[in-house]
């Protein structure tokens, strides 16, 4: 009976006409290729005012809409004539399989349009269409608008009306490729995977990168992060994701014999910056992205991060920097990284035993001066490696 998906979003009703046509065309793009991506027949998606539509009877159409950013729910639907005796029909079609003997039901209307009737007439007239199918098949309705056992929803438009006994909530946000691009640090642990995907969910494009920290790191590192980065290629399904894999052992072990060996990870983090700031020139990019939370390891104490970036001008985000582990982790499994994220690998060999966790804010500006920073950045990147997800 089912024959299309309604797809609602939420923000993207905010914008300004031309904004709000520019990100529903992305949005209709994005749904195509997921469902493309998953599989999924369809015939067509289209939009009308507030909604997109997906022309499919694939049942797991609903849920792949879902799982598309800038999608606040889906809902598989019965699509019908502007009707109301149809409709109710239907309703009632519906309602004959859906409710058991004994359990209560509710209908609940929407109308798109001043003209015709209301709501609430709407939802009544469905409503006795159920009431009394159930009685002809010697089951006992009861009505309940508070909290029913079983719901039908009536959403009735100009030129169609749609019926429906489930929502599938969507992950939000704004349509993936809406708001540019942006590099994020990619280590394949628990935080940055998830880290990018909020920033997915903002209309971000993600460019990871991986510095490479061999032989101070096993190869097995460098694999978890590029299957994260796997991970997160389902959520992009219209355009894949690009990586860099850029060496970062030289410099370590340059930190290590020409540096207070306690201020290596703040040393460590600051380069990464910088070689992140010039990936980012060369892609065209807006930002760089972190997975980090305030005070969760010795980097991230509020006086080491402003070590870290003291003096840089680096456009930095941090999406994560108020969550806390157990709220990271629950975000991990529902993207899908975290079995991922725990695979086994040596920590970093670098890390020394009593890390700085209290930084004055110019000390790594100082450490700085013992090296030849620029060039150890440039030698770095003009050694990275990319490639696409899917090609290595």
């Amino acid at each position: 009976m089912y024959d299309v998906v309604i797809v609602r979003y939420g923000e993207l009703a905010l914008k300004s006409p031309g904004v709000r046509n520019l990100y529903e065309r992305v949005l209709v793009r994005n749904l195509e290729a997921m469902l493309k991506q998953e599989n999924i027949s369809f015939s067509r998606v289209f939009r009308e005012w507030g909604r997109i539509f997906i022309e499919s009877d694939d049942p797991a159409a609903a849920k792949a809409a879902a799982d598309v950013f800038g999608v606040v729910s889906a809902s598989s639907a019965a699509k019908v004539e502007a009707d109301i005796d149809v409709a109710a029909k239907v309703c009632a079609d519906i309602g004959a399989d859906l409710i058991k003997d004994g359990e209560s039901f509710g209908i609940r209307a929407r109308r798109s349009g001043k003209d015709g009737l209301s709501s609430t007439d709407i939802g009544r007239l469905c409503g006795d269409a159920v009431w009394g199918r159930l009685e002809s098949l010697g089951k006992t309705p009861k009505v309940d608008l508070s909290d029913p056992d079983r719901e039908i929803f009536v959403e009735m438009r100009q030129n169609r009306a749609y019926v429906f006994t489930d929502i599938v909530k969507g992950v939000g946000g704004l349509p993936l490729g809406t708001q540019g691009k942006m590099i994020v640090l990619m280590s394949g642990g628990i935080d940055s995977p998830v880290a990018a995907w909020l920033m997915m969910r903002r209309g971000v494009k993600i460019i990871p990168v991986y510095a490479n920290n061999e032989p101070f790191a096993e190869e097995s590192a460098h694999e978890r992060a590029r299957k994260c980065v796997e991970v997160l290629q389902r959520w992009s399904p219209a355009d894949r994701i690009k990586m860099y894999d850029v060496p970062h052992g030289k410099n370590l072990d340059t930190f290590i014999k020409k540096c207070n060996e306690k201020n290596t990870c703040l040393l460590c983090k600051r380069t990464m910056y910088r070689m992140a700031y010039e990936i980012m020139k060369k892609e065209g990019a807006d930002g760089i992205v972190t997975g980090s939370s305030i005070g969760q390891v010795a980097s991230q104490t509020a006086a080491n991060m402003h070590a870290e970036i003291y003096g840089l001008g680096i456009p930095l985000y941090h999406p994560l920097i108020g969550l806390d582990k157990t709220e990271i982790i629950d975000l991990a499994r529902r993207i899908g990284t975290y079995d991922v994220s725990i695979m086994p690998t040596s920590g970093c060999g670098a890390v020394p035993a009593r890390p700085e966790i209290n930084a004055a804010f110019d000390l790594i500006v100082r450490e700085e001066e013992k090296l030849d920073i620029e060039e150890m950045v440039m030698d770095a990147v003009t050694n990275a490696r990319s490639f696409f997800i899917g090609d290595e």
